[in-house]
Parts: structure tokens; sequence; C-alpha cells
């Protein structure tokens, strides 16, 4: 008999295999002769009290071994006839797109502005250390797109959009640990996504895709409201029939494409704000009552949110054990994200604090660009303020709160550097006072929460996409143009690397729909 069973129990205790099994037993009334196969179901971390305890649920099996967690995908060969799919963007929308073509019986053909994992460690070497800048190449454009560099956070509120576990299997399958499938909060981690991407590519290759790097997409070509032919790097012409836009939230250019050729885009709300940093054990000891992280307990997240004037402010993408990253995409800008290791052994804690921007909120609200055209300001008015190169504009969290510019800094894991500004005077009034406010909010739910001895940097401006590409919710095409498919967080369709992987999925699906004699 297969059965599941839940409890509540210690750090300690979850860490003890030996009371584990004698638990269990316990709960469901079994005798020593009874043979019982058990493992991880569900973990969470329950920290509300000064008692930390462990939400744990288990699988069972009572006289029986239990089956395999997951089956493996048989990715097949693909037929020489089979039909093709072309693919722009490597990133996990366009990868697990490709993914489910193959597996559909389809050829992806996948176009990658940037470069492959690898060397695209280089560029992001030179940006940190030398403050030079590869507008194709970074830490949003490449193999694998902005979450390989990204910490690889899982979570996701996407389950009623597609098949979250398939997703996560097929992560396992290509090289994550199984506990993705079984923590309430799963990741994978900065040091371990590149190996996993490259394993990805060497299935669709040997599957019979393609995967084409330094491919950028420059144009496209409608004819009879449908899309015939792109242009990829300025010269080379290809026929599409199907055409996956799986660009990602900075590939402003294709925005800017989209406007050139009158396809409809629209302005899409999204969120901006600042990345704050403390270190690892201060945040510890806030979420374990004084405890800090070690073998029985991770290192300590938290998520924060409050409502300021009718406007959501909530941290985002925190990051424990992380550092602070550079992410500019073009010169003249400075943009601030958050990763952690698989460990998340670093020293430092930190989190984007975001407010949510409306189209409304500016007089232009109809223009499609007008959001983004306020991101790009923020990201310039940083740039300029800290120099005009890749360091950023910081404050203490307290002086932020208080209106001061700071005088002095702990260390910051920004390698680029920071320099102190008063961030008052980057942002408008609706932002920053709203971040003031939230910071407030957050001390009273958080005690201790603002300190000096945290550092608030600018600008966490690359949330999501500013811009929505239309599309039918039912063929996932675009709204006025054939065979053209935006998806994933570059259209506006999803949030995060599981998100943007399932809207993927579910694109090819509505692709397979069409195609006859698969």
């Amino acid at each position: 008999m297969i059965t599941v069973v839940n409890f509540v129990c210690s750090p300690e205790e979850a860490k003890d295999d030996s009371f584990l099994e004698k638990r269990i037993r316990e709960e469901l009334s079994l005798s020593s002769s009874n043979f019982i196969d058990f493992r991880w179901r569900k973990r969470s971390i329950d920290a509300r009290q000064k008692n930390i305890k462990i939400n744990a649920s288990f699988e069972v099996g009572i006289d029986e071994a239990l089956a395999p967690r997951y089956t493996s995908e048989n990715f097949k060969t693909l037929q020489a006839h089979a039909p093709v799919v072309h693919i722009v963007g490597a990133g996990p929308a366009g990868l697990f797109a490709a993914l489910q073509a193959i597996a559909l019986g389809i050829r992806p053909i996948v176009f990658e502005r940037g470069k492959d994992v690898r060397a695209r460690r280089r560029d992001l070497a030179k940006l940190t250390k030398s403050h030079e800048l590869n507008p194709e190449s970074n830490y949003c454009f490449g193999e694998g797109g902005a979450g390989t560099y990204s910490d690889g956070k899982l979570y996701t509120r996407s389950k009623k959009r597609g098949d979250v576990q398939k997703v996560l299997e097929w992560l396992v399958q290509f090289g994550a640990k199984e506990d993705i499938l079984i923590d309430a909060h799963p990741h994978i981690g900065t040091n371990k996504l590149p190996q996993l991407i490259e394993a990805i590519r060497e299935q669709i290759i040997d599957s019979g895709g393609e995967i084409h790097f330094e491919h950028k997409l420059t144009d496209i070509e409608i004819s009879n409201g449908q899309i015939v032919q792109i242009q990829i790097n300025y010269t080379q012409r290809v026929l599409v029939s199907k055409l996956i836009l799986a660009t990602g939230h900075s590939a402003r250019d294709i925005f800017e494409l989209l406007r050139r050729k009158k396809i409809e885009i629209k302005a899409k709300p999204f969120a901006l704000g600042v990345r704050v940093e403390h270190t690892q054990t201060y945040i510890d000891g806030l979420q374990y009552h004084g405890r800090l992280s070690d073998d029985y307990l991770p290192p300590a997240s938290y998520s924060l949110v409050t409502q300021v004037e009718n406007r959501g402010v909530y941290s985002f993408c925190m990051c424990p054990g992380g550092i602070i990253a550079p992410c500019a995409t073009a010169d003249g800008e400075v943009v601030t994200n958050g990763w952690s290791p698989s460990k998340r052994n670093n020293i430092y804690a930190n989190s984007g604090i975001v407010v949510g921007i409306e189209p409304s909120d500016f007089k232009n609200e109809s223009d499609p660009f007008v959001c983004l055209d306020f991101q790009k300001e923020i990201e310039h008015k940083c740039w300029m303020a800290a120099g005009q190169t890749q360091k950023v504009p910081a404050q203490g969290l307290s002086d932020f709160v208080n209106g001061r510019k700071s005088t002095s800094f702990p260390r910051s894991s920004y390698q680029p550097g920071i320099v102190s500004v008063q961030l008052k005077d980057i942002f408008p009034s609706f932002v920053y006072e709203r971040l003031r406010q939230a910071f407030l909010d957050f001390d009273k739910k958080l005690p201790g929460f603002i300190t000096n001895d945290a550092v608030v940097h600018a600008p966490e401006s690359r949330t999501s996409s500013p811009v929505l590409i239309p599309r039918d919710p039912i063929s996932f095409q675009h709204t006025q143009i054939a065979n053209l498919y935006p998806i994933a967080e570059g259209a506006g369709y999803a949030g995060g690397i599981v998100s943007a992987a399932i809207d993927g999925l579910n694109c090819v699906e509505k692709i397979a729909q069409t195609l006859v004699n698969l």
C-alpha cells in the first residue's frame, strides 16, 4: 500500500532518518514487522515562532517499495520530414519550447543573440571587473537567458497555467537535484545552472534540433497578415512558417522592431525600486529569532509585502547567501539584480524592494513605450549619478528612510562599486515615498530590518517587461499577425524560470495542434 503521512518536527529531527522512520511508523500505527519504504514528498520551514519547525510530508510504501519519483522523458531523434518551428531566444521559455517541440515530433531551430554559457562568463567578468559592457552578451543576453545568472529560483504561483511538475522533472533529468521536487521554495543555484543549460542544449542537438549563438533577430517580413521571413544579423534571410518570440524582458530592440513594423504592442505595468543588502547572519538572526543558519537550517530568506497609497510594494527575487550583480544591457545605464550559488553560502543576503508602476502614472499613458521610457530614464539617471560607469548609486537603509546622504558604508557585494547618492533625487516622489513608507512597514513586520548596516542599491528595474505583446489566449498567436507567437517574460506572460518554461511548453502544444502528419 502507498500512502502519505504528514507531521511537524524540529530541524534536527528532519535530518535524522532513524527518527523519521520511527515517527512514520507511529503515525501509521505500524510495527517493526512491517517493511516500509519512505521518502520526502514536501517540506517547508515554519519560523514564525522561536521554536522553529519543519512541515514534513512523506510518501510511504507499506510492505512494498515506492516507484521511482518520476520517469525521464525519452527525447527521440526527429524524423527527416519533421515540421519546423523557429524560436528566437534561448532562455527558459525558448529552451523548454525546443524540448517540447522535440517531444511532439517538431524540429526546433533556435536563434540566440548572445553567446553560449561558457563564453558568456568571460563577458560577465569584464563587466564586473572593468565595466566593459557587451550589449549582446551580459547577465540578460546569452544561453539560458537572464535566469542562468539569477539564482535559479523555481518557486511559482503559476500552477494553474500549466504543468509545473513537468518543468521541474525535466530540470532534474538534465542535472538539478531531486530536492527541487520536494522543497517549498526550490532553487538550483547560479553555479549549477550552466551545466544544466549545456545538457539541455546537447539534447536538442542530439535529437536533430539546432541552436545558433550570436544570431540576433534584426528584421521580420510580413505578407498577407502573417510572418513569412526573418532577418538574422542584418544579412541572413530565413524563411519561417512558425516563429516563437521568446526574447526576454530586456530585448528592447525587439519592441522597437515591432513598433517600426506597426505590429501592435501595449504598455504594461511593471515594478521598479531598489535592491537592499544585509549580511546573511543579520537576516538569519531576524528570521530565526537569534539562531543562525547551520547544518539543520538553510540561510534564511524573507518575503515582505505591503500596500502604500493603494499600490503594492514588495520584496522581489530575494537571494539568501547571494551577491548583487550588474545587469545593464546597453551603454549609458546601470541595473542591479541578485543571485545565489546552490549552497547560498556567501556572507550577504539581498532582495529587490519594488513599487508597482502603472501606465496611468504618466500623462501619455496610451503610449506603448511609456513604462519602458520611464525604466530607461531611471537607469540612465542612476548611471549619471554614480559616475557614468557600472558603479551604482547607494544609500544606507536608515539614511534612505530618513532622507540623509550616507557618509560611509559597510562592505557591499556589488563588485563594480557603489557611490553615495541621495536616492530621493533619483526617483520621482511617487516611487521614493512609497519605498520609504514600505520600509517603515517592513520594519514593523521584521523588527530591526531598517539599519545603516544594510545598503540600498539602485535601481532594481528589470522585474518584468514594461511592454505587452498582445496574443490570442487560445492560439497564442499575435492578435494581428498569424504564425507569430510572442511568449514568456518578454511578451508579458511570465515572471520567472518556471512560468516562462510553462509558457514555452504551452505555446508549442498550440502549434502542434495546427500541424498535420505529426
